[in-house]
């Protein structure tokens, strides 16, 4: 297994964790995604860390907060060897102050996150979005008091705007408060406007990223071609929802992409777009999912090779669609102000 440092923090983390929103599957909308019980996960962490991955992810409000409590007793007796990751700010309950980023609700959700995780400590505190309506400065100094008691280590963001993260960073450097060090968004073959404003932030700040949904909603799992209808998976089920409207004809042209890089390298489609993703600018760690063990084992063979530039020349192409105003104005000042990747 590669390790990256997340961020620039001096962390070290697996190219790949293991998402856990398929446990629990506690109501009717994250029962689309998956169901996984403990002796299930249980099994699967044991896989995980016998390939190296040693790094989970959760949030308090995959199903209802019993993901994490799937996840904790899967890891008893394995806490010192793991990381986790877990995330807060989305309503968790009916209460007005069961949401958001402020200082008495994050106090509160992550003290029942370490509860229900029946740990001590959290690896990495992802604020699961942006509030508005709170303060910057409270919602870091909260943070910053968390990391000071001990109860979390690293902070990061997810699903910002790019001013979003950029004003937070600047008041963490104003105040000298605890700074994001990671960024988890969404980013795939079928998805790259994380590319547009995002990654260009996250490389000049030295913010890392750790990609979820990097198949597409389900959408590059190979399940889905040209021509034949898709009577099996998380699209089938529903459970795709939620997810970026993408015309058919654009996942059929990058799955076709797809399926002749599979076909080169005698990797699955999958394989081959995840193995994409981890060659991409600022990508420190992939998020992935699995439903039961032999979609892990796939997902885990994503890693220990290297597409060629050629190919991923290729699935560029396959996979570009023209960025919105400003960005693709700016194109035409790329003399100084080039981007990190071509879109």
């Amino acid at each position: 297994m590669e390790y990256r440092r997340f961020g620039q923090s001096g962390l070290k983390v697996p190219v790949l964790s293991l998402g856990t929103a398929t446990f629990g599957g506690s109501n009717e909308f994250f029962q689309r995604w998956g169901a996984t019980d403990v002796a299930d996960a249980s099994r699967m962490v044991d896989l995980c860390l016998d390939h190296g991955v040693n790094f989970f992810d959760t949030a308090d409000i995959y199903s209802g907060g019993v993901s994490e409590e799937v996840l904790g007793q899967a890891l008893k007796g394995k806490r010192e060897r793991v990381l986790i990751s877990t995330k807060a700010t989305f309503r968790n309950g009916e209460g007005p102050n069961e949401v958001g980023s402020s200082r008495h609700h994050l106090v509160r959700a992550c003290e029942a996150s370490l509860k229900r995780l029946e740990t001590d400590h959290i690896d990495v505190y992802f604020m699961h979005g942006f509030d508005a309506s709170t303060p910057v400065d409270e919602t870091l100094r909260a943070l910053d008091d968390l990391i000071t008691a001990g109860k979390i280590s690293y902070i990061g963001a997810s699903n910002f705007s790019g001013w979003h993260l950029m004003k937070s960073l600047a008041t963490s450097e104003k105040y000298g408060l605890a700074r994001y060090v990671a960024y988890q968004g969404y980013y795939s073959l079928i998805g790259r406007d994380y590319e547009w404003e995002l990654m260009p932030l996250g490389l000049d700040q030295g913010v890392g990223l750790m990609v979820w949904s990097p198949l597409g909603w389900g959408r590059l799992t190979g399940k889905i071609r040209r021509g034949q209808e898709n009577k099996g998976g998380r699209i089938a089920s529903g459970g795709a929802v939620g997810g970026p409207p993408v015309s058919d004809d654009y996942v059929y042209d990058v799955v076709d992409a797809l399926d002749a890089v599979a076909a080169e390298t005698g990797k699955s489609v999958s394989q081959v777009a995840l193995n994409w993703l981890l060659q991409r600018p600022g990508v420190c760690n992939i998020v992935v999912g699995a439903r039961n063990e032999e979609q892990l084992r796939q997902n885990l063979g994503a890693v220990g090779w290297s597409l060629t530039p050629g190919q991923i020349e290729r699935l560029d192409k396959a996979s570009h669609r023209e960025p919105v105003y400003p960005y693709w104005h700016q194109k035409d000042f790329d003399e100084r102000n080039p981007k990190p990747t071509r879109w």
